[in-house]
């Protein structure tokens, strides 16, 4: 009942807000890629304008009442579930693409702008949007700034923070801020726009923003590599770099292989199978990816290999790195995204190999990553017959001794997926106490009634 009286008193207040609060939709909406928490959301409102955005999160001051915000739901921290009667906000509703000026190569995306359909029309002015990950068809761009997404090239076009030049957020205090302006160059002071940027929802919602284009690359090529050891891996990609103009360089497990061309129906790529994989992509020069080839094999790092020879070739490569996470999706993987400085990726993944082979001696690990940004990515694939709490505590045993080596690195415990839910315990092995502190003071400024995705990032005290 008290439910419903909720409910009821929303929409009395805001009936112009659209509202869902049907099982369905609640399911849908009330959770991302994670499996580990049920939702349960109180209902799903979908604002279609900064206004309504406002009056939304002033009402929910008044009501006391906790707001989730939800993208394309493809986070893997549980950023976006409501398991406690939350209201979930959808931006999907909020899509206009505006304010496109080719002078200076910008233009001003609302926050439910799918990824893809940025690039999309980036491509249509002649220009190229460079963030790109798997989840692109479906993840949002509110979304990407909210967790400061990375993805395959990094290495070449940073963060999507490098892309952001001005936001429009709503505050959890109901104030509606304009961040920097889509200036260039702006020494005035404290530049808040970067406190959003990564901040998981908890400040505000991010309603709107200026992105800067790049000029498209020239044609790019794609080589996919087979290795028998990690060390040859970062062998390989010594010499790459050497050579190479990167844009990307991605590995991934034999393990991780076998799941994409069974869940994607996919031929195996090479002739015999490898421990190890590269896919690294590369302004198109056929006489330096030979040299990469003849000094991989000189060193006794390479086994096999192949260059795309069309742009059709390297979207077919590119599937068997891209296709790795929802391959396993339905083995319920508890995710570790982890990254070290790229220096220290070797002796780093020689001591987690060793510290995973001894504590899962039972499960399957898939391994899969960015080491050309020194990103990698741990996926401890549930057994069939456990049930899902029972896996989660004892990946969570686990987990202490990986962060306490994720510490000694001095590394991070979340790379691109963020803190959100799950890993909000394990934010004290990346951050000081002293940082963590100043993270509660600066949230307190921004939500002071704690309304903004509560229980995300930060224990709540």
């Amino acid at each position: 009942m008290e439910r419903i009286n909720k409910i009821q008193i929303l929409q009395k207040e805001l009936p112009d807000l659209e509202l869902l609060a049907d099982s369905r939709s609640l399911q849908i909406y009330g959770q991302d890629w994670t499996r580990f928490r049920q939702p349960d959301p109180l209902a799903v409102v979908f604002p279609r304008s900064v206004d309504q955005v406002q009056a939304l999160v002033k009402f929910a001051r008044l009501e006391k009442l906790a707001l989730v915000p939800s993208g394309g739901r493809t986070g893997l921290s549980g950023g976006a579930v409501a398991a406690s009667c939350e209201l979930v906000v959808s931006f999907e509703k909020m899509r206009k693409i505006s304010e496109f000026n080719p002078l200076e190569a910008s233009l001003k995306v609302e926050a439910g702008v799918v990824t893809q359909a940025l690039q999309a029309y980036a491509a249509e002015q002649g220009l190229f949007y460079p963030i790109s990950f798997a989840a692109e068809g479906s993840a949002q761009i509110g979304g990407n700034i909210a967790t400061n997404a990375g993805g395959i090239r990094v290495l070449r076009y940073g963060l999507t923070r490098d892309w952001v030049e001005g936001l429009t957020v709503v505050t959890g205090a109901g104030e509606v801020l304009e961040l920097n302006r889509g200036l260039i160059k702006n020494a005035s002071g404290y530049d808040l726009r970067h406190l959003f940027i990564g901040s998981e929802g908890t400040l505000g919602f991010i309603v709107a923003a200026t992105i800067r284009l790049a000029q498209p690359p020239p044609p790019q090529t794609v080589m996919l590599l087979a290795l028998e050891s990690m060390p040859a891996v970062m062998s390989l990609f010594h010499s790459a770099k050497v050579y190479l103009k990167l844009s990307a360089f991605e590995f991934f497990s034999e393990q991780a292989l076998n799941y994409v061309c069974q869940h994607r129906q996919l031929p195996q790529p090479l002739e015999n199978p490898a421990p190890f994989y590269v896919l690294c992509e590369f302004d198109s020069d056929e006489e330096a990816a030979l040299a990469v080839f003849e000094q991989g094999f000189a060193d006794g790092n390479l086994l096999d290999g192949v260059i795309s020879q069309s742009s059709a070739q390297a979207e077919e490569l590119w599937q068997y790195r891209e296709g790795i996470s929802e391959s396993i999706t339905q083995f319920t993987p508890y995710k570790n995204d982890l990254s070290v400085r790229v220096s220290k990726v070797p002796e780093f993944m020689q001591e987690l190999d060793q510290l995973v082979a001894e504590s899962y001696p039972d499960f399957e690990v898939i391994w899969f990553g960015h080491i050309g940004d020194g990103n990698l990515h741990m996926n401890v694939l549930k057994p069939e017959t456990m049930e899902v709490g029972e896996f989660e505590r004892s990946c969570l045993l686990v987990n202490h001794a990986v962060y306490q080596l994720v510490e000694k690195y001095a590394g991070s415990v979340s790379a691109e997926h963020g803190i959100g839910l799950l890993k909000r315990n394990a934010l004290r092995f990346c951050r000081s106490q002293a940082e963590i502190n100043i993270l509660r003071q600066v949230k307190r400024v921004f939500d002071p009634d704690n309304i903004m995705n509560p229980g995300k990032l930060l224990n709540d005290e």
